[in-house]
């Protein structure tokens, strides 16, 4: 038995609750993870999971060892590190799940200016505006816009995105143009929806300006959950968009969108990286969490010193 896979397979059953789900991630076969757990509790002499026929659940006694065998692996992977070339070129595989919008507009055009500075790291870039489970599908971190729920992973909030409304012209030659966020409500206007991944609903958007502040759902014949799919919803004419700065600027600029309610504020929406916890935060992550980061001071900066 090589005791680095069978801890390193035990780690992974824990964090995915699953053996064929760890198998997956460590490209080992079902059963070749189920042995090298099963010979490490023979070699310890104690049960560290316990299996059922829906699910695996770790013990107590595993609980504990878990704890250590994260701390080891992390120790050994510096080691390694320290000891090689990595350390000074960050190398290897990672993989990320960003937004769809950002994806395009943001990181896919800058990445040329990364892969100059780490040309041995290869990026798994999913994109998409879908709930990853970053454990459980095995990604490196996420960049996910709002406020954070799963407060069992670790996050850096690296930008704040400014949200404004716009409207295609043709909508506003067609519907008219609203004076004030509560006409949403009124039955000729109309939203284009955006579901976000959370909850399947389109949520309501609070508006501030001076003290008052209003509550706008709206109506819509259009919802999606992708964010390139929304804005081109919003061009085309199907409604009413809010839209962060970086999504909106260029066409704001070609006359393709018109903003609408100078005087009305929304609060600005916060960007994280996400990551899991008790993961070792290796050379090729740190140097991707920072690279985001000043790329987002560019486009959308922190606007506040707010802890993330």
């Amino acid at each position: 038995m090589d005791r680095f896979d069978a801890m390193q397979a035990f780690a992974r059953v824990v964090e995915t609750g699953s053996f064929t789900k760890a198998a997956q991630t460590l490209h080992m076969s079902k059963t070749t993870v189920t042995q090298l757990v099963q010979q490490l509790e023979m070699r310890l002499r104690v049960r560290l999971l316990n299996r059922t026929t829906r699910k695996v659940n770790v013990t107590a006694d595993g609980a504990a060892y878990y704890e250590r065998v994260v701390r080891m692996l992390a120790d050994m992977d510096d080691a390694e590190t320290s000891l090689s070339s990595a350390s000074a070129a960050p190398r290897g595989r990672l993989r990320v799940d960003v937004p769809s919008p950002l994806a395009r507009m943001i990181l896919i055009p800058a990445l040329p200016a990364f892969h100059a500075l780490y040309p041995d790291i290869q990026l798994d870039m999913g994109v998409s505006d879908r709930m990853v489970d970053i454990i459980g599908d095995n990604v490196d971190c996420v960049v996910r816009g709002g406020e954070l729920t799963d407060l069992s992973l670790m996050a850096r909030r690296v930008g704040d995105l400014q949200l404004r409304i716009y409207a295609a012209p043709s909508y506003l030659a067609r519907a008219g143009t609203p004076l004030h966020p509560q006409e949403l409500e009124d039955t000729h206007h109309r939203i284009v929806g955006f579901l976000w991944a959370r909850t399947g609903k389109v949520i309501a958007y609070t508006m501030r300006a001076g003290s008052e502040v209003v509550n706008v759902q709206g109506r819509y014949v259009l919802a999606v959950d992708d964010g390139n799919a929304y804005l081109a919803a919003g061009l085309a004419g199907l409604g009413i968009l809010w839209l962060p700065d970086y999504m909106s600027r260029p066409h704001a600029a070609r006359g393709e969108l018109v903003p609408l309610f100078d005087i009305w504020r929304l609060d600005p929406m916060p960007l994280y990286v996400a990551f899991p916890p008790n993961r070792h935060v290796s050379a090729k992550l740190r140097v991707f969490i920072e690279w985001v980061a000043e790329l987002m001071a560019q486009h959308a900066p922190v606007s506040d010193r707010r802890d993330s």
